[in-house]
């Protein structure tokens, strides 16, 4: 990505670390990298996956998109989908709700 979560350099940067939020994506499960520091990643990056535009989505190590297909992706619910099944999404909490006891 351009930039870090915290400090997007760029809207489509922004947009994807939004959606990963959204969808609920574990911070500790995921790592991003600021192209901006390192020209050589860049570069490498575009050409390792063929894919002309940053950000790009990585999952497993297998390419999933750029910005773009991103969007696309969490718009039809293939991301969630996709997401949940990579188990890279914050767990869910227990429920609260009091349990039965037991006489």
């Amino acid at each position: 990505m351009k930039g870090t979560p915290e400090t997007p350099q760029c809207g489509f940067s922004r947009a994807s670390i939004q959606i990963l939020g959204l969808q609920g994506v574990d911070p500790n499960k995921f790592a991003a990298f600021n192209v901006l520091e390192d020209e050589g990643l860049r570069q490498g990056l575009k050409e390792y996956s063929d894919w002309p535009t940053i950000p790009q989505l990585y999952l497993h190590k297998e390419f999933i998109g750029g910005c773009d297909i991103l969007m696309s992706m969490h718009q039809n619910g293939e991301l969630s989908k996709m997401l949940e099944e990579k188990d890279v999404l914050v767990p869910a909490e227990p429920s609260k709700e009091p349990q039965p006891t037991k006489p």
